[in-house]
């Protein structure tokens, strides 16, 4: 894979996104492993934004390193801070399952009771609405039914 490049301004922003971050991989004396490079890769697929700590003293072998990760896993590199690298790559959009089957989920939904005499305050009281329930004119949960349709509709058309 070949390096993302960003744009000054676009590197600019993601430096600010990076700053709150707290590195979530660590290169220690062995370099950049196979473990390490799938650790990365892993976490550059789940977050997209990611900030490495290396732990070696010369910079220049920090720079090669930077520019090595970045070609091996298709990322732009953003920032390189002293011992901190930071990455960025373009998460993958993930894909919401939709169930047809799914209905609707709990509510709570507050019911306001009013007093017959009107001296006094009305009683509100909080109900859980289930999926298959509904909330009658006085207040009352009722199960909902299945809509009844005609027979002669359904055949005709």
């Amino acid at each position: 894979m070949t390096a993302l490049s960003l744009t000054p301004s676009a590197r600019k922003q993601k430096r600010a996104e990076a700053h709150h971050l707290d590195p979530v991989v660590s290169i220690g004396t062995d370099g950049a492993t196979a473990a390490v490079r799938r650790e990365l890769d892993a976490a550059l697929a789940a977050h997209g934004l990611v900030k490495v700590r290396v732990f070696s003293d010369d910079r220049a072998a920090r720079e090669v390193l930077l520019a090595e990760l970045s070609t091996a896993l298709g990322a732009a590199p953003v920032q390189h801070i002293g011992k901190l690298l930071v990455l960025w790559r373009q998460p993958v959009a993930k894909k919401d399952a939709v169930r047809d089957d799914r209905m609707p989920g709990p509510k709570v939904v507050k019911v306001l009771k009013f007093s017959k005499s009107g001296n006094h305050r009305p009683q509100v009281k909080k109900v859980k609405v289930l999926g298959n329930m509904r909330l009658a004119a006085g207040g009352q949960l009722k199960r909902a039914k299945k809509r009844i349709t005609s027979i002669k509709k359904s055949q005709a058309g």
